[in-house]
């Protein structure tokens, strides 16, 4: 039989692949990965990042004995040209569904059946595809809250085995991974926030299982302590597809069976992830515009060159939990989920900034962003978007500190200026960042731009304002 191409994009892996399984059961596979625009205007961390995964997912199919062919150009155009070299007569892939992707691949599969080639995408990257979680009237859910008790109950498949890789007669040509220097917008950075990442199925499939053993019981009591390793870390992980949700949501299943008191709540977190989903794919204006159209007079302010953005961006806002928090995003390409709320509050709240400022630097710094969970994260804090936080409810970093943080280990943990022996994490930072920004450890450290009590109330009195009119 001829070969099915699989066209990998955020789906690294080899167990729990629909697609995989599906091209294999046919005969020989060829894994392709395209550099395409998807590719090429994703953030500095999360370009480097693929890159990453796909240097160590090349290397496990190497392992598996088959390989990964890499090619840059248009999807469609690359994909054509595959066929035509390769004799292939089928091509698969596993579902994004961010608008973007779902207008070029509709448009690929289009052109692929039109030339006779079977054309086929598979669920892969959620456990529920969209359109299949609909409220009793028949549409989307606006609210986490019933979404979360529509599919908490439902039966999920059992995670699919690693298949076999039949290895075509020949192998096509592809491109060697160093020539696309996936890395250079991060410069210096990337050595820094090498050394925090670890790629892969197998780093994802082997921090799943110490969370389960270790954590999990734990993690709905000590999740929201930045200084504390009580999270999962799967994040990243899901973002390039090296674990699936699949793979989570029955891991939470299992520990729930053994009693560990967190599991319920991990499994809510892993559905959250599907709300974001739910929400793009039905109202893809989340991305870019206020989710809630009455927002959109709100005065916000976008100027990206203003102090108060610029000491923003810096980590250098005066505010330890703010600052700490994205200097620990600038070291190892992430951030505590607590501390992001913080940071986003204080951001749109208290510097009167609008959310797609810090969304945008978010999708530049961050190795695990996500379009959908990026954007519902950044417009739930903001007051704007789909269940969000009320905008009277603002985050004071300095109360938040002081609950999450009482004995400062995350804060000396990653803020340098004014500590007497500052810890190597904190004294990263100033390795990461660019040299243009002038900075030193032994830098006077600032003081607060906007301070708690004054930054909540601008922003309870620039609401009522904007409320009354």
């Amino acid at each position: 039989m001829a070969p099915t191409i699989l066209w990998f994009r955020r789906d690294l892996r080899l167990t729990d692949h629909p697609a995989l399984c599906a091209a294999a059961a046919r005969g020989a596979v060829i894994p392709v990965f395209i550099h395409d625009d998807s590719v090429a205007t994703l953030g500095a961390a999360a370009r480097w990042r693929m890159g990453e995964g796909l240097r160590v997912f090349g290397a496990a199919l190497e392992a598996a004995g088959s390989r990964l062919i890499l090619r840059r150009g248009p999807a469609r155009e690359v994909l054509e040209e595959l066929v035509a070299e390769t004799g292939a007569d089928a091509v698969y892939w596993s579902r994004l569904y961010d608008p973007q992707a779902i207008e070029r691949d509709s448009r690929v599969k289009s052109a692929l059946r039109d030339a006779g080639v079977e054309a086929r995408s598979f669920p892969g990257h959620l456990i529920f595809e969209p359109w299949e979680v609909e409220t009793q009237q028949g549409g989307m859910y606006k609210v986490y809250s019933p979404f979360w008790r529509a599919v908490k109950d439902r039966e999920v498949a059992e995670v699919l085995p690693a298949p076999d890789l039949p290895a075509p007669d020949a192998w096509p040509q592809g491109e060697a991974l160093e020539a696309w220097d996936m890395g250079a917008a991060m410069r210096r950075g990337a050595a820094v926030v090498a050394a925090h990442s670890s790629p892969g199925e197998a780093s994802a499939r082997g921090r799943l299982a110490a969370f389960s053993a270790h954590r999990m019981d734990g993690y709905k009591a000590e999740r929201d302590f930045p200084a504390e390793e009580a999270t999962s870390g799967m994040s990243e992980y899901l973002t390039y597809g090296e674990i699936s949700p699949r793979q989570l949501w029955h891991s939470a299943l299992r520990g729930a069976a053994e009693g560990k008191a967190g599991a319920e709540h991990f499994r809510k977190e892993v559905v959250w992830r599907e709300f974001a989903y739910h929400l793009m794919y039905h109202s893809p204006q989340i991305l870019e515009e206020n989710w809630r159209d009455e927002w959109d007079g709100f005065p916000w302010q976008e100027d990206r060159r203003s102090k108060e953005v610029r000491a923003w961006t810096m980590a250098r806002t005066g505010v330890p939990f703010v600052d700490a928090a994205l200097r620990e995003m600038y070291v190892t390409g992430r951030m505590h989920n607590r501390a992001r709320m913080v940071v986003a509050s204080y951001l749109t709240k208290h510097l009167m900034v609008h959310w797609r400022v810090g969304q945008a630097w978010f999708a530049d710094c961050l190795t695990d962003w996500d379009p959908a969970s990026n954007a519902m994260g950044w417009q739930w804090v903001a007051g704007c978007g789909p269940d969000a936080a009320p905008y009277f409810r603002v985050f004071n970093p300095e109360t938040q500190l002081e609950k999450f943080d009482p004995e400062g280990r995350y804060r000396r943990r990653w803020i340098a200026e004014g500590e007497a022996r500052p810890t190597e994490t904190a004294l990263s930072y100033f390795e990461a960042v660019p040299e243009s920004w002038g900075l030193r450890p032994d830098d006077a450290y600032p003081e607060p731009i906007v301070g708690a009590k004054e930054g909540r109330a601008r922003a309870l009195e620039a609401y009522e304002a904007f409320r009354e009119s």
